[in-house]
């Protein structure tokens, strides 16, 4: 597949729709993207290329709200990328997206110039640890993380249990200044084939097309057209932190005819309960909207008396495919009993 230039804007809102209110906002990479050469940019289907090739994936870390101030550089994965290839021991020539929802889903674009494109993501949504990522998930071995620590500073780390490497980069990113880079490598394309999800990039461009296709229609056209049910709709009339988690927040939405809508979310939208019984939870893709101007909103732009459209995008098919790889995505993995879908 070409991804023409003209077709960057698309792209953003479908990874917008995938990032169920998480992710980052993807403006920072539009505005770098746009401006950068070598468009069209070829993107290879997994099946297109040769099973040994080796692959890595790559994904800013941590708030990505810090790099509004923080601007990241033309390159900012070089180090990174040296980093792996030394550890390796041989050059890495093709690169993926490792959360595919949200900014990070146009991260690989950053590489099109130097690698291949190939369209596989590792989660298919936006998801807040680097363990649910689907080849840690899936237990693929070798697999090594480098990072920025701060002050072209790298840390590298090849951990046999995915919860190591999420705690390891986590605190390097933290000694970094709250964001980062961060590179996985020690995998091929033939890993991608069962442990990713192919056809990711396609699906967010067929998504954010349908999107701008139908942003100014009536909410139900609109949520058919992107293959969603239309859970709710209505006015926010209250906004409320957990006792127990203060990351964790609950938003009352009065609806239609007098139903009361609850959306629950932390890093990303994870439940929605209509008059007290759960209509949907993640992995279901989870997305609010404001129902006036049609912005495709982040859990932290959810305020008094905004109104608001709830959506629910079908999750990848990868996530349900195993009972392992879905308790990894539930609401429960999160710390939210009770609110697993049956």
């Amino acid at each position: 597949m070409m991804l023409q230039r003209d077709d960057l804007t698309a792209l953003a809102r479908g990874y917008a729709l995938l990032g169920s209110g998480g992710g980052g906002s993807t403006t920072m990479l539009e505005l770098m993207l746009a401006g950068a050469e070598g468009w069209p940019i070829e993107v290879s289907p997994i099946s297109a290329l040769d099973p040994s090739t080796p692959c890595l994936g790559v994904a800013f870390v941590g708030s990505t709200m810090l790099l509004e101030e923080r601007l990241p550089g033309a390159a900012p994965f070089t180090r990174l990328l040296d980093a792996v290839e030394r550890w390796i021991g041989h050059p890495v020539p093709a690169v993926c997206s490792l959360e595919g929802g949200g900014m990070n889903g146009l991260s690989p674009l950053l590489l099109a110039g130097s690698h291949v494109v190939v369209d596989a993501d590792c989660t298919g949504r936006a998801v807040p640890g680097l363990d649910q990522m689907s080849l840690f998930v899936d237990r693929v071995p070798g697999l090594v993380f480098a990072c920025d620590t701060g002050f072209d500073g790298v840390a590298l780390v090849e951990a046999h249990r995915a919860i190591d490497a999420e705690r390891v980069v986590r605190s390097a990113i933290i000694q970094a200044g709250g964001v980062g880079c961060a590179v996985l490598g020690g995998f091929t394309v033939g890993d991608l084939r069962e442990h990713a999800i192919g056809g990711h990039l396609a699906h967010a461009l067929d998504l954010g097309r349908a999107y701008l296709g139908a942003a100014t229609a009536p909410l139900p056209i609109l949520a058919d057209a992107l293959g969603a049910e239309l859970l709710a709709e209505g006015r926010i009339v209250s906004v409320s932190s957990s006792a127990h988690d203060p990351h964790v927040n609950a938003v009352e939405i009065s609806g239609l005819a007098g139903a009361v809508h609850r959306v629950v979310s932390r890093s990303e939208t994870l439940a929605v309960l209509t008059d007290g019984r759960l209509v949907a939870s993640a992995p279901t893709i989870i997305v609010v909207i404001d129902a006036i101007s049609r912005e495709i909103l982040e859990v932290t732009e959810l305020r008094l008396a905004r109104n608001v459209a709830v959506l629910a995008v079908p999750a990848p098919a990868w996530w349900n495919a195993r009972p392992d790889r879905r308790a990894k995505v539930l609401p429960s993995a999160y710390g939210l009993d009770d609110l697993d879908a049956a």
